[in-house]
């Protein structure tokens, strides 16, 4: 198996019929389905739902001996969340589906759910059912559900030659939190652990851009910048360039390369290939990148480079010299 995008691909060909386009479908409801951040289903005239759903497993994306059980519940609905502000919906309801061992339904069980609650009322998204079982590891399963007006939930797809590309927020910060983690960081380390722990996502950004139709293509960068604009380009039948220097990238202080001294402590790589950022990566036409001005957190986006005709993801060092930008973020089907 050679990577999540061709275990994606199987699924859908598998259940829709092989050789059957990944959008096709019988029901007219449906807006959009298998290959974006999530489905959107028309509902009526006033809205169309989107969901999307994801998973956090002990031992893959978190250590339960090693992280504030707070953290996990709190992160683990902000990451399910995240796919609905890369389609610009507002969250509405939220499943569960919480398995767990034995020990962990008394006092590590009350500080999940309070982390969870915390980040319910901070994006207004509303528990509505689910399911328990008892489990060897702690398993995680969230279905998210937005609404947006009709047809404007963001695509990736709709990029063109010609695009500024935007991130908004710096990236890296969630990896370097990672890296501090393993390395042991105690709590003197809590502004650099933020982002990796308690992540906060652009939902106004992302509900204003699809309001507005301003970005012709988005999605959130969960997986590293490296992996998520290849995805972008390749769902919109383009390339881009962009360029080192303008990617925001996570500060080192050098007191915390010493303390990650023998780790990865470069900012670009990083950036690029770090992943759990969940910023917004979009697409802007040059005329109306001038709009930009009004979003909100609009002090934090950053135009990194431009959409191209050339099916490839090159990346402009500051020395001008061009490299192609594999992907190199998160997959957790790639070889180690």
């Amino acid at each position: 198996m050679a990577s999540e995008e061709n275990l994606i691909e199987r699924i859908s060909r598998a259940i829709a019929g092989k050789g059957t386009k990944r959008n096709f479908s019988r029901n007219q409801r449906l807006r959009l389905g298998i290959g974006d951040d999530a489905a959107v289903i028309s509902i009526n005239s006033r809205s169309d739902w989107v969901l999307s759903c994801d998973a956090s497993l002990e031992d893959t994306h978190f250590l339960a001996n090693t992280y504030p059980a707070d953290s996990i519940g709190y992160k683990s609905l902000v990451r399910a969340t995240s796919d609905l502000a890369a389609m610009g919906a507002r969250p509405r309801f939220f499943l569960l589906t919480l398995a767990l061992p034995e020990e962990r339904a008394g006092k590590w069980l009350d500080q999940f759910l309070r982390g969870m609650r915390r980040a319910a009322r901070l994006m207004g998204i509303e528990l509505i059912g689910g399911d328990t079982t008892r489990y060897l590891a702690i398993s995680i399963s969230i279905t998210v559900i937005g609404e947006t007006l009709p047809g404007v939930a963001a695509r990736r797809s709709g990029a063109r030659p010609g695009d500024i590309l935007y991130v908004s927020g710096g990236l890296g910060k969630a990896h370097l939190g990672l890296a501090l983690m393993r390395k042991g960081a105690s709590l003197k380390y809590a502004r650099q652990l933020q982002p990796h722990l308690y992540p906060k996502i652009p939902l106004d950004l992302g509900i204003w851009l699809a309001d507005k139709g301003i970005a012709t293509a988005m999605m959130d960068i969960s997986d590293g910048l490296s992996t998520d604009l290849y995805r972008l380009c390749r769902s919109s039948g383009v390339g881009a360039r962009i360029f080192a220097q303008d990617v925001p990238c996570v500060q080192i202080l050098p007191a915390i390369a010493r303390k990650l001294k023998g780790g990865n402590v470069d900012p670009l790589k990083m950036a690029l290939n770090g992943g759990e950022d969940y910023a917004l990566l979009f697409a802007v036409p040059r005329e109306k990148t001038d709009l930009l001005a009004k979003a909100p957190g609009a002090s934090s986006l950053a135009a990194i480079g431009e959409v191209t005709r050339e099916k490839t993801v090159l990346l402009v060092a500051a020395t001008g010299r061009t490299y192609t930008l594999n992907p190199g973020g998160w997959d957790p089907f790639r070889k180690k």
